[in-house]
């Protein structure tokens, strides 16, 4: 036994004395009661933080699920060659350059029949076409150019309510407030009843959502052209920085030599992902526009400077993949006579291919949700028609919902976040596209 061993008070049983057992215990409880209260923190952290997210959610989803129906009017409307085409000429191009004033006749006809108001009061008729949207017209003249052997017949059309019409029907605009307060007069809420009671006026499915393009009216407004410009964008994105990412990861990680040069290589890299996504926009502004003269507000453009961003993370994720394969799979292709490349190509990459379309698929959703970067590039401008080729103007997601934030009418509020919804849908079918892919390649050694 040593000198500081025999120092060591005991028992006479040849144990620690109860001094010593107590300041044992002491301590063991002093752990174990800071352990529950780490515990206690971290419970608390994730159910503050699970709160934050409900409460974020229910605040959007609440706000927006309503934009998934839109109040509709449902008229019969005589499609009478007498006013739709008088000098007999019915050709889709006639129709379209005609006047505007023959559509509003026909639609107002249809409403004073659905109303039965006199045709002597044309204030009250004048009313009534008030609670039809604007866009009621270059729709129906839009439908016949699209069939012309509807002139002649009667059919029963299907006509937007305008946004205010639509808000009331939906609650937001409430009748027992008092009329100076409120955009719905009451002479409207009298011949919305009566629509109702006709069964004219219902709630359907708002398909326009995903149909339409930009427009000044709520009720006609949808993120149709601004999901094809997402779509042209991500394919861009995909086809240029999955093949420059994942080469230049295999080349860093498994051929450069170690020097200087590499090292400031990856010290760049690692700073490019931290540099602000709007720097990318300036530096898409100045080469691909104003150097390059690409298009202006083009997803090609979009995609170009979305590739940019996305690049740094693919690189980072991919080599953090390339690094988990054990170096024993890299010594067992080399020792069977395999070159560096072959080893690489045929045993190390596919194992790391988890890791490689994770990255990438993480990548791509980060770039969809990207704004800063498209503003700086134009991708902001009012844009009706969907675009044929990535070289036509277009918007994005994100942008669309930007604009929409910034429109003072209270019907885009709801489309606002309807549109991050859809935003948030397909982010969420990326990453789960990601954990499907995952562990479909996933190999275990």
């Amino acid at each position: 036994m040593t000198e500081a061993a025999s120092r060591l008070p005991v028992s006479r049983l040849g144990g620690p004395d109860a001094r010593t057992v107590a300041k044992i215990d002491l301590g063991l409880s002093r752990r174990y009661a800071a352990e529950r209260r780490f515990r206690a923190y971290g419970l608390a952290a994730v159910t503050i933080a699970i709160c934050f997210l409900l409460v974020l959610f229910g605040s959007i989803v609440s706000k927006g699920y309503t934009a998934f129906q839109q109040t509709r009017v449902t008229m019969m409307v005589d499609f009478e060659p007498s006013i739709i085409a008088p000098d007999g000429d019915r050709s889709p191009k006639a129709i379209m350059s005609g006047n505007a004033f023959r559509f509003d006749d026909l639609i107002a006809a249809s409403l004073q029949k659905t109303l039965e108001i006199d045709p002597n009061d044309e204030d009250g008729l004048y009313d009534a076409l008030d609670l039809l949207s604007k866009g009621s017209t270059p729709m129906l003249r839009s439908m016949i150019a699209n069939d012309p052997s509807l002139i002649g017949t009667k059919r029963t059309v299907d006509f937007y309510a305008t946004g205010d019409v639509d808000a009331f029907v939906k609650g937001t605009i409430r009748a027992d407030v008092p009329e100076s307060q409120r955009l719905i007069k009451d002479k409207h809420i009298v011949l919305i009843d009566k629509l109702k009671t006709e069964g004219a006026l219902h709630l359907a499915f708002n398909t326009g959502l995903f149909t339409n393009g930009a427009s000044t009216r709520p009720e006609t407004a949808g993120v149709g052209v601004a999901l094809v410009g997402s779509l042209y964008m991500m394919l861009v994105v995909l086809v240029l920085s999955l093949p420059l990412g994942v080469a230049g990861s295999i080349y860093l990680e498994e051929f450069a030599p170690k020097n200087r040069w590499t090292d400031v290589i990856e010290v760049n890299i690692n700073n490019l992902a931290a540099v602000p996504s709007i720097v990318y926009g300036l530096l898409g502004l100045a080469v691909f526009i104003n150097f390059a003269h690409l298009p202006r507000s083009a997803s090609l453009v979009g995609g170009l400077v979305l590739t940019l961003t996305t690049l740094p993370t693919i690189i980072i994720t991919t080599r953090a993949a390339l690094k988990a394969v054990p170096p024993s799979i890299r010594e067992a292709g080399l020792g069977v006579g395999a070159s560096k490349m072959q080893t690489v190509f045929h045993h190390v990459l596919p194992l790391a291919m988890p890791g490689v379309l994770t990255g990438t698929i993480i990548g791509l959703a980060h770039a969809l949700g990207e704004t800063a970067p498209l503003l700086m590039i134009g991708m902001k401008a009012f844009i009706v028609e969907y675009p044929a080729t990535p070289f036509d103007p277009a918007t994005a997601l994100p942008t669309q919902i930007y604009m929409w934030a910034t429109e003072p009418e209270r019907a885009f509020t709801e489309r606002t976040s309807a549109a991050i919804i859809v935003l948030l849908a397909f982010l969420l079918a990326m990453n789960s596209i990601a954990i499907i892919l995952r562990r479909a390649f996933e190999r275990r050694w």
